[in-house]
């Protein structure tokens, strides 16, 4: 069965003196990005049956914007930043899911993205999005197991 994982770098944060890096919220421009990868998403019809969203603000609000009805399961694991725990969250997911919304933090999403795809990403700014073509089911996901199917960054 063919599926398609999003995965998606959160909208630009604020960079609020005194707050945390967990409880940073999105800035203005971050809002404006978030509505419009989601009106993308829309448009290229890639709406994902569930999103699985690090736990920090910017993500959270990120994925409201972006994929607001969406079944949202929130991530620990995808904050601590580690490519081999997305492919570990990945291959937690159920096989009903066909299109998967990741929403995440650079370095883990760009160093994904290229070892899931073989593709040479350059950079992985704030509210760019990956869509990766995969075969199979998401409990074999593994490094090369997918290709680059779409890029999109503002």
């Amino acid at each position: 069965m063919r599926r398609q994982l999003i995965v998606l770098r959160h909208a630009k944060a604020a960079g609020l003196v005194g707050v945390a890096d967990h409880e940073r919220p999105l800035a203005e421009r971050g809002e404006h990005e978030a509505a419009d990868v989601g009106r993308w998403l829309s448009e290229q019809r890639l709406i994902p049956d569930l999103v699985l969203c690090s736990t920090a603000l910017r993500t959270r609000q990120t994925a409201e914007f972006a994929a607001a009805g969406v079944p949202i399961s929130y991530e620990r694991r995808i904050y601590d930043n580690d490519v081999d725990e997305l492919f570990d969250l990945v291959a937690e997911t159920a096989d009903g899911v066909r299109t998967l919304l990741i929403v995440g933090h650079s370095p883990s999403v760009h160093g994904f993205v290229q070892q899931l795809t073989g593709a040479t990403v350059d950079e992985f700014p704030t509210a760019a999005a990956a869509v990766v073509a995969v075969d199979g089911p998401w409990a074999e996901l593994s490094p090369g197991g997918g290709s680059l199917a779409a890029w999109r960054q503002p």
